[in-house]
C-alpha cells in the first residue's frame, strides 16, 4: 500500500472550492460534461448523473487546474473519496476486468 500524506489546510481547501464553483460556469466545463462520459469507469451518463472530480483531491493537496478535474459518475466520484490516482487504479483495474468477464 501507498503512503502519501501531502494535505491541505481547510482555508487552502475552501479556496480551490470556490474556485471549482466558478469553473463548473465555463464553457470548458460544460464541454467536458456535455461528453457524457466518466472519466474512472469510462461509462456514459445523463449529464445529470456526472459530477466534478479533483483526480488528486483537495485534501491530498489537488488544485483546482483544468488538468485536475475530471467528470465522473456519481458512483465512481463517491467510490474514489480521498484516493490518488496511484491508489484508485486498483479499484479501476478490478472493475474492468469484471466488465470483461
Amino acid at each position: 500500500m501507498y503512503s502519501f500524506n501531502i494535505t491541505s489546510t481547510d482555508k487552502e481547501i475552501q479556496e480551490e472550492k470556490r474556485k471549482a464553483r466558478r469553473l463548473r460556469k465555463t464553457n470548458w466545463w460544460k464541454n467536458k460534461l456535455g461528453t457524457g462520459v466518466c472519466y474512472y469507469c469510462g461509462k456514459k451518463f445523463p449529464q445529470s448523473e456526472l459530477t466534478m472530480d479533483h483526480i488528486i483531491p483537495l485534501i491530498r493537496g489537488g488544485k483546482t487546474k483544468k488538468g485536475n478535474i475530471a467528470v465522473a459518475c456519481k458512483e465512481c466520484n463517491n467510490k474514489k473519496k480521498y484516493l490518488l490516482p496511484i491508489e484508485w487504479d486498483d479499484y479501476l483495474s478490478r472493475l474492468k476486468s469484471r466488465d470483461c468477464k
